[in-house]
């Protein structure tokens, strides 16, 4: 993936962390009108869970071996899914619309699920 490009000098530039990071944001911003009785509850999880993803990304990028390198993507892998479980446990507590967000966490596991071949070949 990187060798078509000119290599990435921190994770900043790989697109898939671009993506996770823009969606944290736009996760934050739709919490921000959930109930206050969510603030250490679903608020909370949903937000660590996604973090996590663009932070395993981060963390990963520095890592040396590929193997490394994979273990924390796919730990991404596992923070994004819990992710998307919030999300659809928002959707159906009728907290707003998280069908963008939806789709967005889908599109960034689509990119970090090709970044993970890529590494691995």
């Amino acid at each position: 993936m990187e060798s078509k490009r000119q290599a990435a000098k921190s994770f900043r530039d790989l697109i898939v962390w671009q993506k996770a990071h823009e969606l944290v944001l736009d996760v934050y911003q739709a919490t921000q009108s959930f109930p206050k009785e969510e603030m250490y509850a679903l608020t909370s999880q949903i937000r660590r869970s996604t973090m996590s993803v663009a932070a395993n990304i981060a963390e990963g990028f520095k890592k040396t071996s590929s193997r490394d390198k994979i273990r924390i993507y796919n730990i991404a892998q596992g923070s994004l899914s819990e992710t998307e479980y919030f999300l659809l446990l928002s959707q159906d507590l009728r907290y707003g619309d998280m069908k963008e967000l939806l789709g967005k966490a889908d599109e960034v596991g689509r990119i970090l699920g090709s970044y993970i071949r890529a590494v691995k070949s």
